[in-house]
């Protein structure tokens, strides 16, 4: 079975500074805590492991998300090109925006999709200054990335900003009301607001939901799986948070889930494939 992993990060360039490498103790011990054991790729930062886990787990594309933040570590859009290009084949870009400038975000935009990204990532809270999801600073861009008919992955959950607000989903559901057409992947599914995203996306058909690490025998995975065989079955997308999970034990968990054939086939494929344009 093909799989389109939807948040990876591999060991290359400034990803390498952000936390989840620079600060390798905590990066474990969350894997740990949900059960897992820490890959081996991530553990030695090798390129050439990380290919071989991805071929293992039946990954044929990773999608790379820029990233502008102080507390979790920035990760240019430069540098997700550039691991773009040396890997053509495998990995699928998808740019940051900095919210501060209004003209410099929609430029970033613009040049985002002339060079190729199929996305771009705004995460609210983790932006040096934090915001809510539905800030008017962000109400252009949201506007600039809907006019461009490109998906938004919004990460509004699990350590989305300084405290639990920055991940409820009252202001998604307003963003996701005012821009009707705007194509939202929601990283991190939302967690723990479980429920309330469930009922958000029940609302708001734009709204696609991809809890990656959060749904590994986390509190409200049944309700997300129960969702998934029925009316979500268009909008659940896999993703495995890499390196917060290993590529090969998440897959194999994930396949094995009481998901329908058909609708299996949606979630680690033919869903993330219709939003990339792939």
């Amino acid at each position: 079975m093909k799989i389109i992993d939807f948040r990876v990060r591999p060991p290359l360039k400034g990803i390498l500074k952000t936390a989840m490498y620079a600060n390798a103790p905590r990066r474990d011990r969350f894997t740990r805590q949900l059960g897992l054991k820490p890959a081996p790729s991530a553990q030695k930062k090798s390129m050439p492991l990380l290919l071989e886990e991805m071929k293992e787990a039946g990954v044929s594309r990773g999608v790379i998300m820029a990233r502008l933040s102080d507390m979790l570590g920035s990760i240019s859009n430069k540098d997700v090109q550039d691991i773009c290009k040396a890997y053509p084949k495998i990995f699928v870009g998808v740019a940051g925006v900095d919210p501060t400038s209004r003209r410099a975000a929609l430029q970033q935009i613009d040049d985002a999709i002339k060079a190729g990204f199929r996305g771009i990532t705004i995460e609210p809270g983790a932006y040096p200054i934090p915001m809510y999801a539905d800030d008017r600073r962000l109400y252009p861009i949201y506007g600039h990335i809907e006019d461009r008919n490109v998906p938004v992955v919004i990460m509004t959950g699990g350590n989305a900003g300084p405290d639990l607000s920055y991940s409820s989903p009252i202001p998604l559901d307003r963003v996701a009301a005012d821009f009707p057409t705007l194509k939202i992947v929601v990283s991190h599914g939302n967690w723990p607001w479980v429920h309330e995203i469930l009922h958000v996306a029940f609302r708001r058909p734009n709204i696609h939901l991809s809890p990656d690490m959060y749904l590994y025998n986390m509190p409200g995975m049944d309700d997300w799986l129960k969702a998934a065989n029925g009316w979500l079955a268009d909008r659940f997308i896999y993703a495995s948070a890499y390196p917060l999970t290993p590529l090969k034990d998440y897959a194999e968990w994930f396949v094995r889930l009481p998901l329908k054939p058909d609708v299996m086939e949606k979630c680690v494929y033919k869903n993330a494939a219709g939003l990339l344009g792939i």
